[in-house]
């Protein structure tokens, strides 16, 4: 579930950044005593996602805007359908409408392209998890948005988990350094992550005892032999131009056996989906 009090503040920053010092076409054209009804619709198919962050927007603009959900957060939509029904004040609608669309057009693209990664891997043992690729301010939708469509979350943050990366390795002089120093400092529910470019990479981190192994850009075939070698010994992790189709696609990857694949496309790159607000 989200935490409506950080979504609250989201919402409440994107009104006040949009709204600046007043809608001077609506409070300039629309009388204040105006109502008005709309529907939210798909204009193309995908998963919906974000319809309650939708409804809060408009709780927050004006308590007395009714807004009816016709099709809940997960659900697969067809161009045309109608995903919730508004009315109320035609100023505060109108006012609100951007940020709305904005929030919810996000997640649903996000959780669309998420339900596809999900359904390339189904028969295999692998996972597709999300990356801190997201939108500054945004990562708590962004990460709701990749569970709705059915993946997976990474560490939220920077406190979840000891992700030793190709820039610590040097700066700490090494894997095997790298992981004493992080097993002697930090506590023992913390695991630990790190990301190898070879195998004999991946042997020494193997070696230090490294809880999970990130397989930066590797080819598949190297990747099967990964597999082979860690044993289950680790959980591996690929990474790096995941895609859905072609060399890389997250099928083929999954079927070399690896346990996670992590696709920073899902929140840095996404399209939104086509939603509208069609006033009736």
């Amino acid at each position: 579930m989200l935490e409506m009090l950080t979504v609250d503040k989201i919402i409440k920053g994107a009104l006040e950044e949009d709204l600046g010092w007043g809608d001077v076409t609506t409070d300039s054209t629309i009388p204040s005593e105006a109502a008005i009804k709309g529907n939210f619709i798909a204009k193309e198919q995908g998963i919906v996602c974000g319809i309650e962050i939708c409804k809060r927007v408009f709780e927050i603009m004006d308590s007395s805007i009714d807004f009816e959900i016709m099709m809940a957060d997960g659900q697969k939509v067809q161009k045309g359908d109608i995903l919730a029904k508004i009315s109320g004040s035609a100023r505060s609608i109108l006012k609100g409408e951007r940020v709305s669309l904005n929030m919810l057009q996000r997640m649903s693209g996000i959780a669309t392209a998420a339900n596809k990664y999900a359904e390339a891997v189904q028969g295999t043992t692998a996972r597709v998890v999300d990356t801190r690729k997201t939108i500054p301010g945004l990562r708590i939708l962004d990460k709701y948005a990749v569970l709705t469509g059915g993946c997976h979350n990474h560490r939220f943050n920077l406190s979840d988990l000891v992700l030793i990366k190709d820039n610590h390795i040097k700066a700490a002089g090494g894997i095997t350094p790298a992981v004493k120093a992080a097993r002697e400092k930090l506590s023992h529910a913390l695991k630990i992550e790190v990301e190898v470019e070879s195998l004999e990479q991946l042997k020494e981190a193997l070696q230090a005892g490294a809880d999970i192994i990130m397989l930066d850009n590797m080819p598949l075939e190297m990747m099967r032999e990964a597999v082979q070698l860690a044993k289950g010994k680790a959980l591996l992790e690929a990474s790096g131009n995941v895609a859905l189709e072609g060399d890389r696609s997250a099928k083929a990857i999954a079927q070399t056996g690896v346990d996670i694949i992590s696709v920073g496309a899902l929140t840095h790159s996404v399209s939104a989906m086509d939603i509208s607000l069609r006033f009736i």
